[in-house]
């Protein structure tokens, strides 16, 4: 049995249609992610999975005492508990299975034929080999030290920024080990090494997870069964992120030959009707009725095959990168042993290097190293302690975590046009700012409403 099955789920938010008699299912030891566009009913289908959120029609099933717990965007504490009083309060189950365990060898050491209370034993013991629970204190210390938390472990952890609460949730949800893990992008605020022990810790203690991530690398080590949100339904692809594309490459071509199939079909059919219709006359409209049809499917199917080809090219470019020929650069930045403090902590000593176009550059390293602050130096916006920058004439696009260029009171045609009109310059071409938009998966209505009420997927579609 599933844990979790759904069946013939319908969602719909006023007129829109989110999930239209979708069936899903989850299986102990699955590791499945969730892809598809923003809005297109991703966390929707998460929420009804996890048992949060109620929908319009169908079945939830679950499997009897299954435990799902989710990672939210925005986590909540209770006022007053510290960083480690929150991530050992996920444990409060394990540490009085410990206890209990504690008792019954001590009872069964002076009681060796009592059969209730060696099956109450083998019972306790299957629940902390599954929680891998025998060594708490140890697993705690592991992860506060790779989550980077042991340095504020006792401050309050309603005083910490979003990205950190969210790493304190994470952390106390991977050693509380659910039946069921619903992670909501797990890899946003966490660095490269984080990512990796996430990855390592998931696969290594066999979590059944149910996760939506945009981090294409993060799916594909992680997944073994990618499910894509399209059009209030769903389709399910065997295997992560290079397997999905693979099978998708192989549906576009089904698809194809579908409707080269179709038209054949059509063009006899149409010569038919050319021909006159006569005798059988109820048979003939029928005949007509199914032409009609086969007509509507023909002008419908070119702008699906179109989506999904463009989908297709788009993902498959970002996961196969290649290098871009390299033609003679421009300097853009010169720096010279460039040297910063901040709160008497050194972030950036003797640092020099030379940034040409078209160069791409990741900078990577722990929360709190200096990522950020390299950025800002190079922006202008912070002046470092020593050392020389030499700028290049281009123009920047910075595209920050916070998206602080968005201001939350203003919609998006004054946001994109705040002089007035209705017409932006795109790489040197005037367009309307709804067809601009439109490029950006945002419908017509969406001109009048405020950046404060868009997803956050939405307003970094807006920002970027």
């Amino acid at each position: 049995m599933a844990l979790v099955d759904l069946q013939g789920i319908c969602k719909h938010y006023e007129a829109q249609k989110i999930l239209e008699n979708v069936d899903f299912h989850i299986e102990e030891g699955e590791r499945v992610a969730i892809v598809g566009k923003n809005g297109s009913g991703k966390s929707t289908l998460m929420k009804i999975a996890a048992g949060m959120l109620d929908y319009d029609e169908g079945k939830r099933i679950t499997q009897q005492n299954c435990t799902a717990k989710m990672l939210p965007q925005v986590p909540k504490f209770d006022a007053g508990l510290t960083v480690r009083n929150a991530v050992e309060k996920e444990l409060t189950e394990l540490h009085a299975a410990k206890k209990r365990h504690e008792e019954l060898v001590h009872f069964i050491s002076a009681n060796p034929e009592d059969k209730e209370a060696l099956s109450a034993l083998t019972k306790v013991s299957s629940y902390l080999d599954f929680h891998n629970a025998w060594n708490l204190d140890d697993k705690i210390e592991r992860v506060m030290q790779v989550f980077d938390l042991k340095s504020y472990e006792t401050r309050d952890v309603n005083s910490l920024s979003g990205g950190e609460q969210r790493r304190v949730a994470l952390a106390g949800l991977i050693l509380k080990k659910p039946d069921l893990l619903l992670l909501d992008e797990p890899t946003n605020h966490l660095d490269v090494y984080m990512v990796k022990f996430l990855e390592e810790i998931l696969l290594a203690e066999k979590f059944t997870i149910l996760c939506i991530s945009h981090d294409r690398y993060f799916i594909e080590r992680l997944a073994t069964r990618t499910v894509e949100v399209e059009d209030a339904g769903i389709r399910n692809f065997k295997g992560g992120y290079e397997s999905y594309l693979m099978q998708k490459e192989a549906l576009l071509q089904s698809m194809v030959k579908t409707h080269e199939t179709l038209l054949k079909h059509l063009k006899a059919e149409e010569d038919w009707l050319r021909g006159g219709v006569r005798a059988r006359l109820k048979r003939n409209e029928g005949r007509k009725a199914r032409l009609m049809d086969m007509r509507k499917e023909a002008k419908k199917n070119p702008s699906v095959i179109r989506k999904i080809t463009m989908e297709l090219e788009r993902e498959q470019k970002a996961f196969n990168r290649t290098e871009d020929a390299k033609n003679k650069k421009k300097m853009l930045y010169e720096i010279d042993y460039l040297n910063l403090t901040l709160g008497g902590k050194t972030l950036i000593k003797d640092f020099t290097t030379r940034i040409l176009q078209r160069d791409k550059i990741a900078i990577v390293g722990k929360n709190g190293a200096g990522k950020s602050t390299l950025l800002r130096i190079m922006l202008g916006t912070l002046k470092p302690d020593a050392g020389k920058i030499k700028q290049g004439e281009f123009s920047i696009g910075y595209f920050d975590q916070h998206r602080e260029m968005l201001d939350d009171n203003k919609d998006l045609i004054e946001t994109f046009c705040p002089n007035g009109g209705d017409r932006v310059d795109v790489r040197g071409s005037n367009m309307h700012v709804y067809g601009y938009l439109k490029q950006w998966l945002f419908p017509k209505e969406f001109l009048d409403k405020k950046i404060g009420i868009l997803s956050g997927g939405e307003k970094n579609r807006v920002a970027l």
